[in-house]
């Protein structure tokens, strides 16, 4: 099992996170890398400043599917903006 490290109240910049590895509460991330591989992941008021998201394993081969079938036009790249999040799970 991963251990997953929880984040609170924090301004974090420059810095890469595995989704699945880490909950954020009340963040602000910029300039971050997030690698999101299709697993669990919490993330709750939460804004993100031009950071850039990698899709990997089930998650890239979803978006793949996605594209074959014309659900999505272009692959997913979030705004040059601040970017609120609100909580999945």
């Amino acid at each position: 099992m991963q251990s997953v490290k929880a984040y609170r109240d924090k301004t974090i910049r420059d810095e890469s996170f595995v989704l699945d590895e880490a909950v954020f509460f009340n963040c602000t991330l910029k300039n971050c890398d997030l690698f999101y591989s299709g697993g669990e992941f919490q993330v709750a008021e939460t804004k993100l400043d031009d950071c850039r998201i990698h899709l990997r394993g089930a998650a890239k081969n979803t978006q793949t599917l996605l594209l074959t079938l014309g659900m999505l036009k272009a692959p997913l790249e979030l705004p040059a903006q601040t970017t609120p999040v609100a909580k999945a799970n």
